[in-house]
């Protein structure tokens, strides 16, 4: 079995990984607060797919990826496919969309919770997976199945408390708290994973196939912030008419059901209704 280092260039990249997946996670909380507050159905769907491209895109599998350029073969050189890696990026924000679209429509119990958790998680360890069978270096990898099944449970009961904290968590300070113990979730499942990984070497003929990891980093970067500058735009954006005022503050993020006798009304309408009839009884 061949000797593996998971952390060739000391503690750089799991510190950048966990900043990478706790920021992602943080803009993704706030589009899905504006999910909750949107009462029309295509903001709705709109702040859930950013919500989904935030968590998915720009958290949790950039935070893979740079935490796998910590990885070294010594007897190896390590190359990666880069139709399987872009697969395992689509994976991470579909897996995720699912997630939030489930707990986004209908009632946000906790059935829909662990529901949405359960696929959202499986949709995560299939992402990190994928993204290993992307490797490909002079030899074969397998897993230990003790550390391969708590990595899926690790990645299931986290996306179970991340659907719960887009549900629940209200106000500035939630939200990076949230954010924060995310970060730990995501970055936590990715190496209790890679503490399971075996390679066993043996002698190759013919050159390794693939490219370089290094080679992705520029194209990668360049994604991830014109995504992120579109999403802090978007997040940064005016509430639309049929969101509530409380959502261009953030402060408080309360639940913005209709009350009866108000229903499919912002709150502002609402109030604006209530303020002309009592200036016209005055």
């Amino acid at each position: 079995m061949a000797e593996l280092h998971q952390f060739a260039y000391g503690w750089v990249n799991p510190v950048i990984s966990y900043v990478i997946a706790a920021f992602g996670c943080a803009i993704g909380l706030v589009c899905t607060a504006r999910a909750r507050a949107a009462l029309n159905g295509a903001h709705r769907e709109k702040w859930l797919v950013l919500g989904a491209v935030s968590i998915g895109g720009t958290g949790i599998w950039p935070m893979h990826f740079i935490a796998m350029l910590g990885f070294d073969v010594p007897g190896s050189i390590v190359r990666y496919d880069v139709a399987l890696t872009t697969a395992s990026a689509l994976i991470a924000i579909l897996a995720v969309g699912i997630g939030l679209f489930i707990v986004g429509h209908g009632g946000a119990g906790l059935v829909r919770i662990l529901l949405g958790g359960i696929f959202t998680g499986l949709g995560v360890a299939a992402m990190h997976y994928t993204g290993m069978a992307a490797m490909r270096m002079g030899g074969t990898i397998s897993y230990d199945r003790t550390y391969f099944v708590a990595s899926v449970l690790i990645a299931v009961i986290a996306s179970s408390v991340a659907l719960w904290f887009t549900v629940n968590v209200r106000g500035w300070g939630p939200v990076v708290l949230a954010a924060l113990i995310m970060g730990v979730a995501v970055v936590g499942m990715h190496y209790t994973a890679m503490f399971g990984v075996r390679v066993h070497l043996h002698r190759m003929d013919s050159p390794i196939e693939g490219v370089s990891p290094f080679l992705f980093v520029a194209p990668i970067t360049l994604l991830i912030s014109c995504a992120l500058v579109m999403l802090i735009f978007s997040v940064l954006s005016p509430p639309a008419e049929d969101e509530d005022d409380i959502v261009a503050g953030l402060s408080p993020m309360v639940d913005t059901a209709p009350e009866r006798g108000t229903a499919l009304l912002p709150r502002r309408v609402a109030r604006s209704s209530f303020n002309h009839r009592a200036s016209s009884h005055s």
